[in-house]
C-alpha cells in the first residue's frame, strides 16, 4: 500500500473545506483530486495519477 505524506492530507482538507463550505466544487470526489493535485504541485508524497 502507498503511504500518503501526513502533509498532503492537509491539501486534501483544504480543498474538502472549500467543497463543504464555499460551494468551489461539484463533488467530493473532484474536491479530493484537486487536493491530490495541489500536494503533487508541491512535491509531497503522493502516489503517480492513473
Amino acid at each position: 500500500m502507498t503511504k500518503y505524506d501526513k502533509s498532503a492530507s492537509k491539501d486534501v482538507e483544504s480543498a474538502m473545506h472549500e467543497h463543504k463550505h464555499e460551494g468551489k466544487y461539484k463533488s467530493d470526489k473532484q474536491a479530493i483530486a484537486v487536493g491530490l493535485s495541489k500536494a503533487r504541485q508541491k512535491g509531497k508524497k503522493v502516489p503517480e495519477k492513473d
